[in-house]
């Protein structure tokens, strides 16, 4: 009797089993969908898309909507900000700046939340967006034009203070027309013996 107890208590319950092949299974996809940022954004922009076209064919559910545009527009200042802040480390007389001799060390630009986990989150924000549409309870009646214009402005003063600090600390969060350097090509010769 005392086995029985002890081996049905070692063993996981079936949801907890269950539960975990899920996060198994869920994790698997999304390590295959690392190396295919195009392939994941495009599935991210159909989700909004139609997560747009059911909150126009609903026409309801505007705070919802309000909602995850600031938290996409939360995400998307993080994925524009640098890991460390140049604003905090900046000395009295003189802020940060890049290299400008060859013995100065080159740091590269490093984002405050990473492309993947702004790509998931945003992703995950979105579908959680369509579920709460599925709940009349959440559907708050509001002046839906009040909050594009709240928007609107938070947008555009958001951006502006996110492009003054950018030109204010010189970098630029996308590698898209940088510089690109080659190192010389690999001889196979060993230099120094």
């Amino acid at each position: 009797m005392d086995d029985d107890i002890a081996t049905s208590s070692s063993q996981p319950n079936i949801l907890s089993r269950v539960y975990k092949r899920y996060c198994e299974i869920h994790q698997h996809y999304l390590d295959r969908s690392t190396p295919y940022p195009t392939g994941r954004w495009i599935f991210t922009v159909f989700l909004l898309l139609a997560y747009l076209l059911r909150v126009y064919i609903l026409q309801g559910w505007y705070i919802i909507t309000y909602a995850l545009g600031i938290y996409l527009l939360n995400l998307f200042i993080a994925f524009l900000t640098p890991k460390i802040d140049p604003a905090l480390l900046e000395d009295p007389d003189d802020g940060p700046s890049l290299p400008t001799k060859a013995n100065e060390e080159f740091r590269p630009f490093m984002r405050r939340l990473p492309e993947f986990k702004f790509w998931y989150s945003a992703s995950k924000s979105i579908v959680v967006g369509m579920i709460c549409t599925c709940f009349e309870a959440l559907n708050i009646p509001v002046f839906w034009p009040i909050l594009v214009m709240y928007f609107i402005i938070l947008f555009t003063i958001t951006m502006k203070r996110q492009i003054k600090h950018m030109i204010k600390y010189r970098y630029i969060p996308f590698s898209h027309g940088k510089t690109k350097y080659k190192g010389k090509e690999d001889t196979g010769k060993v230099v120094g013996q």
